[in-house]
């Protein structure tokens, strides 16, 4: 049997696919775009698999579309980090639309969680907009702020508001390194403060996107004083989740 999860995110789409093992048998992974059940229909055509559920802030759709099952992305990615990191108890992801802390109980399953959805502040697309209005391009806005020598305090949180603040620092001859790194510093300040109400002590599972970025990694260990692990794609993550559990949810 082949069991698959698929993570309908708002920047991008993963879809994973599983034995009964839980062996990862397939991976695929693609822009959202505006149309992301048209985005899941292509990518689910290209793989095989008996059952699937599905996750991300499209998953009711995909449940109307396609039939099938969904969880949470809370549940989602503690299962996913889980399966990387069996000895887990803490999760922070950071994806396009929102940002997530969760705490795990010795068994796995979820004890604590806390989501920042309100607004884009410290999430993916806030660093996303950013880097734009910098003229950085975002796959090395990460490797860039890590390149600045001054650090830059940011103080506005607010997407709009921190775009203007760094438009006028820019016009105040600041180097856009160094705005840059008090960007991610902002971004991270908001991420430690949430993940330590959750679970103050152990390791944490960096998971979604943001997880890819240099800077975010080295400022979330610095500012924390614990181990960071990272999957090898963070992104994954969320889909891997969303198919363990339609494997144990059919046994």
């Amino acid at each position: 049997m082949r069991y698959a999860g698929i993570d309908i995110g708002s920047r991008t789409i993963e879809l994973v696919v599983v034995d009964e093992t839980g062996t990862i048998l397939d991976s695929l992974q693609d822009d959202t775009g505006f149309e992301p059940i048209a985005v899941a229909k292509t990518l689910t055509s290209k793989v095989k698999f008996d059952h699937i559920m599905a996750t991300g802030y499209g998953r009711n759709l995909f449940e109307i579309s396609f039939d099938a099952p969904t969880v949470t992305e809370i549940k989602a990615h503690a299962r996913g980090a889980r399966a990387f990191f069996p000895e887990a108890r803490a999760v922070l992801d950071i994806g396009g639309q929102d940002s997530k802390a969760i705490s795990l109980l010795n068994s796995g399953k979820v004890q604590k969680f806390e989501m920042n959805d309100r607004c884009a502040a410290g999430t993916g697309k806030f660093i996303e907009i950013m880097a734009r209005a910098l003229g950085f391009d975002i796959d090395q806005f990460g490797d860039i702020a890590l390149q600045a020598t001054e650090d830059l305090q940011i103080s506005s949180m607010c997407t709009v508001f921190a775009e203007s603040e760094v438009t006028s620092l820019i016009a105040k001859g600041h180097d856009r390194k160094a705005i840059a790194r008090g960007l991610h510093a902002s971004v991270i300040r908001r991420a430690v403060a949430m993940i330590n109400r959750v679970s103050p002590t152990g390791d944490i599972v960096f998971t979604g996107g943001v997880a890819k970025n240099p800077c975010m990694i080295e400022f979330l260990e610095k500012q924390l004083g614990r181990n960071v692990l990272r999957p090898q794609d963070p992104q994954l993550v969320g889909a891997l989740g969303a198919a363990l559990l339609a494997v144990e949810s059919d046994i």
